[in-house]
């Protein structure tokens, strides 16, 4: 287990990367964001897989009888959100498309906001596959490519420059239809945010 100690740089940075990610995302949850992270996690059962915790937004939606584990590729992260928000947890630092999990391991896997910055959804999704028992489910919140002819244009347009901007975030993918490409199938599909945003319901066959 990683420990931060108050005045460490690594706590420290920790500390300021959650408190910028947080603030950016108030007024997101505000207008609706909150909801559909409620929504999504309200149909996770038995033994769950958080892909990518973050800053723990997602901890307040936690079943009060599941178990959940939760990773993230940031070592800082993880380390903060122990300390900070989710002490008790099953927490560790992974890679969503290399998972140190046995197969057949989980019932439930969820991520919100997450496969928009998998450099590899395929392979991502194909890890899912793996550790999910059969029968088992994903549940995703995702922003994603427009669903109309004038929001497919603006994200394929906008897209090139907010990726080089930031150099993480993809604003224009298909995230329903990698999911079903990776052998899963989709369930309930459900568009929000004008179709910038989609909960995204699957299981493993």
């Amino acid at each position: 287990m990683t420990h931060l100690n108050e005045s460490s740089p690594l706590r420290q940075e920790a500390s300021v990367q959650a408190e910028r990610f947080d603030r950016g995302m108030t007024w997101l949850d505000k207008f609706s964001l909150r909801r559909l992270r409620r929504a999504t996690w309200a149909r996770t059962t038995g033994e769950i897989l958080e892909i990518g915790v973050g800053t723990g937004l997602n901890v307040d939606f936690y079943p009060p009888h599941g178990r959940v584990t939760a990773f993230d590729l940031d070592p800082a992260r993880v380390a903060w959100m122990r300390q900070e928000r989710l002490p008790h947890g099953q927490l560790c630092t992974a890679d969503a498309q290399c998972l140190p999990f046995a197969s057949h391991s989980f019932d439930t896997a969820v991520a919100t906001l997450v496969f928009c910055s998998i450099p590899d959804p395929a392979q991502a999704l194909r890890e899912i596959g793996r550790v999910l028992r059969p029968g088992g489910q994903l549940l995703l919140l995702e922003h994603v490519r427009g669903q109309g002819l004038i929001s497919r244009t603006v994200t394929d347009w906008v897209h090139p420059f907010w990726f080089a901007l930031q150099g993480e975030c993809h604003l224009n993918r298909d995230t329903a239809v990698s999911v079903a490409a990776a052998g899963f199938h989709l369930a309930d599909v459900q568009n929000h945010g004008r179709g910038f945003l989609q909960i995204i319901h699957a299981k493993k066959k």
